[in-house]
């Protein structure tokens, strides 16, 4: 017992070492006086009984703050040792409160705090701040007007803006340096009061405010204003001022900036422009001030004296007359020539030009010239289209003199005529020869109202009418050259075109219609001569080179012939009658591949018609293309149901090739033909009943005749040539289907006849087994 009391003694003593003797470098940093424990206020009754109570207020003593907040004051004594002071003022702890003052951490006991020192608002910089926000003001409401359309407002609003900030100027300048001054807002004041200004067409004031800004070299950037000076003078029509402007705005533009340049140079050229038009007005009005020095009361008998009247009749017609004569009419000739070229380009439009010439006119020696500037006038709109507005003006035209009166009736005769109202052109017409029987103009267009009504003898004698008062006059020449065409008088017809054509050496038309007299006195070699003069003069007509194709074709060149079609076709891929002789041509030529590009283009351009598609189809079949010519047949079907020929190509390409099908495209087609079959019996039957006289309609289900359905007698020809191509050079001839071989025929045999000229013959629907699609199928 004494050994183990002993033992635990001893064991009491001993210190069990570390397992290393290193220290820890990170030890101590964690550990703190729990003096400082501010996490723990929550907890600590005594100091929220301090917070929430006046007993926070009283004075503290050393040792209750201590035991209340658990820790010592700042700079209270504890243990001897004087706990540092902090810099923490602002929180309410300060020295004062260790002599008993009260708690007060937001100085509620200092009373409320002084007044902020008021403003002085007489004070210079605040009248100055106020001026300038009052100008700002103006200004703003100057644009505001204006952008509302009160243009005066806007400007009462600009002049105030002005004057108050000239106050502003002033005032700064008493107060601060020169250098203080608000130059943007001057310069804003200025460019709006300028602006303002040429809004309100004041253009000295705003050139004169233009020139201050200008003028000014503490605004940066001002030059380019000069541009907006440019546009004033423009206005002004002070052309060379503008101008002048307009260059030296371009100079203070650096290069970079293109666009600006751009339209500094485009208003340069503008006002080149616009100075031509107002040159032009001045020679106007000098060309119409020349004095004609023309007497014109001398040829007038004052008195009843025989001998004054005789010497007026023989002065009336002398040498000096016609010269006076010639001089008025040159006159009057350079007068209208003038007016006619600068009305169109003196002002905005042509209309406003020949107004302008005509009051000018009219305030000269040649007011009667005044009308026929409104009759050029009225010509003018209907070159351009507009025929209400020349029907307009015709018609107030046709109430004043004769002579102005016959002139507009013409133009309405010639406008009705072309709107092909041809009651109305002749009653202008007759109002119009009636004016002025010896108006050629009013004869040529009564003779072409009558020339409408087919009375081809009358319109020949007002156009013979119209010669005789003037022999110069194109038109009624041309025209009674048709009038003989269409009275077959072929050689009088000739002699007046080939008169017309020693007058107008170039015109296409008078060349073409010699060609088509020749054409029609069967001479095409003069006819391709005089067609080649037409395509010399205009080398791009598809209709004039499509006729020397026709003509070279009837004399039986074919490469010339080609030529000119296929150029034709260049020109107008569309015209139907070129591009069915085209394919022809390949036909015969064998370019299967070539001939169906021209049926395709035919297809699409007549969709309706199956003559196309077939010839596409039999073209590839003869190109040996037999799948694409089974599905072109198929499509074909589908399309046009009902057409019989089509059905026997399906039914012999079906039958040679082992399809199934060829049984059900057999059985349509017997169907179809019998449905026809009854039709022709029926028509048959009613023309028997009713006594009449025409002959029966063939059928095409003779077994040795295959003659088509058509009963036109170009079908009938066609069908017989190709009755006699021998049937067993047909690659599908072999079939074991007699009845199928008999009415089968192959519309593009290799001896298929091609068409002699693309406007007379065509391959028709009469080269198919139908002339229609349905119609002749179906029963009644």
């Amino acid at each position: 017992m004494k050994f183990t009391n002993t033992k635990v003694q001893m064991m009491q003593n001993v210190h069990l070492a570390p397992e290393t003797d290193e220290d820890d470098l990170y030890s101590g940093y964690n550990d703190y006086n729990p003096i400082y424990d501010i996490e723990e206020l929550e907890n600590d009754a005594a100091f929220q009984q301090a917070v929430r109570t006046s007993h926070g207020r009283r004075p503290p003593s050393k040792t209750s703050l201590a035991s209340s907040i658990g820790r010592p004051m700042t700079g209270a004594i504890q243990d001897g040792v004087t706990r540092p002071m902090t810099a923490v003022r602002a929180a309410g702890f300060t020295k004062a409160a260790l002599r008993g003052s009260a708690f007060d951490p937001l100085s509620q006991s200092r009373g409320p705090a002084s007044p902020l020192e008021a403003k002085k608002k007489d004070s210079p910089e605040e009248k100055i701040k106020q001026l300038e926000k009052e100008v700002n003001e103006l200004v703003e409401e100057s644009c505001i007007a204006n952008s509302c359309g009160d243009l005066k407002l806007a400007l009462e609003k600009a002049k105030d803006a002005g004057r108050k900030e000239r106050v502003l100027v002033r005032q700064r300048e008493q107060v601060t340096t020169p250098e203080n001054i608000n130059l943007d807002l001057t310069y804003s004041v200025l460019f709006n009061l300028a602006s303002q200004y040429s809004l309100n067409e004041m253009y000295a004031e705003a050139l004169n405010t233009y020139q201050v800004i200008v003028k000014n070299k503490m605004f940066s950037n001002a030059g380019i204003l000069k541009m907006n000076m440019g546009n004033i003078y423009l206005k002004q029509r002070n052309y060379s001022k503008a101008i002048k402007f307009y260059r030296m705005a371009l100079d203070q533009v650096p290069s970079v900036n293109k666009q600006m340049r751009i339209k500094i140079m485009q208003n340069i050229g503008v006002t080149f422009i616009q100075a031509d038009r107002e040159k032009m007005k001045k020679a106007f009005q000098k060309l119409i001030t020349v004095p004609l020095e023309i007497d014109e009361d001398k040829y007038i008998s004052p008195s009843d004296d025989p001998h004054t009247n005789l010497v007026t009749e023989a002065i009336k017609n002398d040498h000096l007359r016609q010269m006076e004569r010639e001089r008025k009419a040159m006159a009057e000739k350079y007068i209208m020539t003038s007016a006619k070229l600068i009305a169109p380009v003196i002002e905005t439009s042509f209309a406003a030009g020949y107004d302008w010439c005509v009051e000018v006119v009219k305030a000269s020696q040649y007011v009667e010239l005044a009308n026929d500037l409104e009759i050029n006038k009225a010509v003018t709109y209907l070159r351009q289209k507009d025929y209400n507005q020349a029907v307009e003006i015709l018609k107030v035209l046709e109430k004043k003199d004769s002579r102005v009166k016959s002139a507009a009736a013409t133009n309405l005769s010639a406008l009705y005529y072309m709107g092909k109202d041809f009651a109305q052109a002749s009653s202008y017409a007759d109002i119009a020869v009636n004016s002025d029987r010896y108006n050629p103009a009013a004869l040529t267009n009564k003779g072409n109202t009558v020339f409408a009504n087919g009375d081809y003898e009358k319109a020949a004698e007002f156009y013979k009418e119209a010669l005789r008062n003037d022999s110069s006059c194109t038109e009624a020449l041309y025209n009674i050259g048709l009038t003989y065409e269409k009275l077959n008088q072929l050689d009088e017809a000739l002699d007046c075109f080939l008169k017309l054509h020693a007058i107008l050496r170039n015109s296409a038309e008078v060349l073409y219609q010699i060609a088509n007299i020749y054409e029609l006195m069967e001479n095409p070699s003069q006819a391709i001569e005089w067609l080649m003069q037409v395509v010399s003069v205009i080398p791009t007509d598809p209709q004039v080179l499509s006729k020397l194709g026709e003509l070279y074709d009837r004399e039986g060149d074919k490469s010339q012939a080609f030529q000119y079609y296929y150029e034709s076709y260049r020109y107008f891929p569309c015209n139907i009658e070129v591009i069915e002789w085209l394919g022809a041509y390949y036909i015969d030529t064998q370019f299967w591949e070539k001939a169906i590009q021209y049926f395709e283009r035919a297809s699409l351009i007549q969709p309706t018609q199956v003559k196309w598609q077939l010839m596409v189809a039999s073209c590839f079949r003869r190109s040996g293309n037999y799948q694409k010519a089974l599905d072109t047949y198929k499509d074909t079907h589908r399309k046009f149901p009902e057409n019989v020929e089509c059905l026997r190509f399906l039914v012999r390409l079906c039958t040679d090739l082992g399809l199934k099908d060829a049984q059900e495209y057999a059985r349509k087609l017997k169907r179809l033909e019998k449905m026809k079959e009854i039709r022709e019996q029926r028509i048959k039957s009613g023309r028997d009943g009713s006594g009449g006289s025409r002959g029966k309609r063939e059928g095409s289900a003779s077994g040795d005749s295959g003659q088509n359905y058509s009963a036109s007698s170009k079908g009938e020809r066609l069908s017989a040539r190709l009755r006699a191509l021998p049937g067993t050079n047909e690659p599908y001839e072999s079939s074991s289907n007699k009845e199928i071989d008999a009415s089968y025929v192959d519309p593009l045999g290799p001896q298929i006849e091609r068409p002699k000229t693309a406007a007379k013959k065509r391959i028709d629907e009469d080269d198919f087994a139908d002339e229609e699609l349905g119609d002749d199928l179906l029963p009644e």
